[in-house]
């Protein structure tokens, strides 16, 4: 038996490098997890915008994660982007023939320079079919409000959102606070129905890009790991924190981050 810890990723792919498949398995390794990956989305894609999608047909995903699952296995496994409800059925389909381990679910639907990345039918097959099978799901606020057609602006909308997202299924529910109205970043996570709130400072500068993609797999590799959710959910509000302080500066628009921080290495 392998004496490492699995992480699967099950997202886009980002041409940058900065979000998506490229941030995940940059996560995987710096946190200490052996990663592997299912592509559902190709995106000609940088730091300013996503300029083209090529979409993977739902049978070659099918058959990507039959691939790695029947074989390889995991630990945990993180799910991104996967822009169709033909994508979402697929994945939801073939995840319950394998041991997928503990899901986190990134409810990918826009990009960071605001290009969408989920076809917009494709929401309440996401809420139909994934949510119920997650351990734990990690909307921003944007997303939070697509999944529960109500406001999230402040800290008692995220609350309110979280309650409604954990009656469709999974047992945690982050809602990350970037995206709210508050002075500083008070992300949140749902424990059987209480908050637990981590808050930290905004820290000036463009280079954010990928730091949903990067959240969702600090806490997929942390479940990897034996980490339970709560701690998993600690380590990676500060693995994401260091990695936003130390970002390379890449890129014209909103850059990436530096994923290898604790190492105190570039790559």
């Amino acid at each position: 038996m392998s004496s490492y810890h699995r992480a699967l990723t099950i997202a886009g792919s980002d041409s940058g490098g900065g979000a998506g498949v490229q941030a995940d398995l940059k996560t995987f390794s710096a946190l200490g997890c052996y990663g592997t990956s299912v592509i559902t989305a190709l995106t000609a894609q940088n730091t300013v915008a996503v300029t083209a999608i090529e979409p993977v047909r739902p049978a070659f995903v099918a058959a990507q994660i039959d691939a790695v699952l029947g074989d390889i296995g995991t630990d945990a496994t993180k799910i991104g982007m996967l822009h169709s409800a033909a994508v979402i059925d697929t994945v939801a389909e073939r995840l319950a023939h394998h041991d997928p381990g503990p899901i986190v679910l990134d409810p990918v639907m826009v990009a960071k320079s605001g290009d969408r990345l989920l076809d917009a039918d494709a929401v309440d097959a996401l809420s139909r079919r994934l949510l119920p099978i997650a351990l734990v799901i990690t909307p921003n606020a944007p997303e939070a409000e697509a999944l529960t057609g109500q406001p999230v602006r402040t800290e008692v909308d995220a609350l309110d959102a979280a309650r409604r997202l954990a009656a469709l299924g999974p047992r945690y529910v982050v809602i990350k606070g970037g995206h709210l109205h508050t002075e500083d970043v008070a992300d949140l996570l749902l424990v059987d129905d209480t908050p637990v709130v981590v808050r930290g400072p905004r820290h000036p500068g463009r280079h954010t890009h990928g730091t949903g993609c990067t959240f969702a797999s600090a806490m997929a590799a942390g479940l990897a790991l034996g980490h339970d959710v709560e701690a998993a959910f600690r380590d990676a509000r500060a693995y994401v924190d260091g990695a936003i302080r130390h970002a390379p500066a890449i890129g014209q628009g909103e850059g990436p981050l530096g994923h290898f921080w604790r190492e105190g290495r570039r790559r």
